[in-house]
């Protein structure tokens, strides 16, 4: 059995560069002075000239700034101190990340843009979390340049047969230093960049649908309008003209049928921006109207106290759509089937089907989209398709209610 997830995880802390197959495990020290060793005496011979300036620049200008804000100015210079301390701490990182092979990722930049006035502007560069911690970095890092300094180049030429062991444990105290003080704010930020690629897909979806209804009404429905028109046209000139009424019948009636079918395409249009079934009478008679239009017998369960809220309740009702829709058009399977229910605070929906199986999420832009869609509202979507089937599609969204509590 295979399966293929929408998320995956890299931890900010990891070792060595990204990649395939990548271990997250620094080689073993050895005695011979490999590459990796060498980087790692650079690394701790540069700490010293690097905590003298982080010191002298906290001491000069973060210090100072703190004690005159006993004044006006004061508050000013200590926002701009802190924005420098920023930029050293993300010198640290790349110096962390060329010479340790420590990934970090780089905090997001604060949003003064949106932080309104200038007292809010300010107000949120003082108490930025990252430019602290970067402060105290800075600050703890003179005496641990000296113990480095002094150990290193010492060894360099007595003990140079255990220094790669050597470099190994004071550089893994550097890591851990950059790792605890230099990392972006946790979960917040890793929260914060989820929302904004999120937010992204959410624009790019949305356009799409504008594109694709666009399209529709031109090539569908407003065709045939422009047809009747003519039709209409055509007849009134033939009725003025006196001609016999069986021809103008004939095109009233060709005419007509162009009105019953421009209505059909509206209906199908409207059904697929948001169907009438789904308002009224919630997901499982709309999952049981899509299931009836399946070419593959579909059983429907859903085992739902109360309706969740109609965002999520429409992102559900597309994503089984598209599936059926799926299974209809490629599975070849005799059977399928659609669960829905609710477990805590989220709405599980699974879709099976007995069909030749080989699903994957990077297989068509169609189950790459569903798990996009899913994913920007913190969803999750996993794909079970062994080759053979049968195949089985779980997604997973928050459940919101009505009232809009979870």
């Amino acid at each position: 059995m295979t399966a293929s997830a929408s998320r995956s995880a890299v931890p900010s802390g990891s070792f060595g560069p990204p990649g395939p197959g990548h271990d997250d495990r620094l080689p073993p020290a050895r005695a011979a002075f490999d590459p990796q060793t060498w980087r790692e005496i650079a690394h701790l011979l540069t700490n010293l000239p690097m905590a003298l300036i982080g010191f002298t620049y906290v001491m000069a200008v973060i210090v100072t700034g703190a004690a005159m804000t006993v004044t006006v100015v004061g508050f000013p210079l200590l926002a701009l101190g802190l924005g420098g301390a920023r930029l050293m701490g993300r010198f640290e990182r790349a110096r962390a990340r060329k010479l340790l092979g420590v990934r970090i990722d780089e905090p997001s930049p604060l949003p003064l843009r949106r932080a309104g006035g200038l007292l809010q502007r300010l107000w949120l560069a003082l108490k930025d979390p990252v430019a602290w911690r970067t402060v105290l970095y800075d600050l703890i890092r003179l005496p641990w340049g000296v113990v480095t300094f002094s150990v290193v180049v010492p060894s360099l030429f007595v003990l140079w047969p255990v220094l790669p062991f050597l470099a190994r444990g004071l550089t893994n105290a550097d890591r851990a230093m950059v790792r605890g003080l230099l990392s972006p704010s946790d979960e917040l930020e890793r929260r914060i960049a989820e929302l904004e690629s999120d937010r992204g897909v959410v624009v790019d979806t949305a356009a799409a649908d504008l594109r694709r209804i666009e399209r529709d009404l031109h090539d569908g429905a407003q065709a045939r309008l422009v047809n009747l028109a003519m039709g209409l046209g055509l007849a009134k000139e033939k009725l003025l003209e006196g001609q016999a009424d069986d021809v103008v019948a004939a095109m009233v009636e060709e005419a007509h049928g162009e009105v019953k079918l421009a209505l059909q395409e509206l209906r199908d249009l409207a059904r697929g921006i948001h169907p009438a079934v789904l308002t009224d009478r919630g997901l499982d008679a709309a999952l049981s109207s899509v299931a009836s239009r399946c070419t593959v017998p579909v059983k429907v369960t859903a085992d739902l106290t109360s309706r969740p809220a109609q965002a999520i309740e429409g992102i559900a009702y597309f994503t089984v759509s598209e599936l059926l829709q799926n299974v209809s058009k490629h599975s070849g399977a005799r059977s399928a089937s659609v669960d829905v229910w609710r477990t805590d605070d989220r709405l599980l929906i699974q879709v099976w089907d007995d069909g030749r199986g080989g699903a994957r999420l990077d297989g068509g832009s169609g189950m790459r989209g569903l798990a996009e869609r899913l994913d920007a509202v913190d969803g999750l979507f996993v794909v079970e398709s062994p080759e053979g089937g049968p195949t089985t599609v779980t997604a997973e969204l928050p459940w919101r209610d009505r009232s809009g509590k979870p």
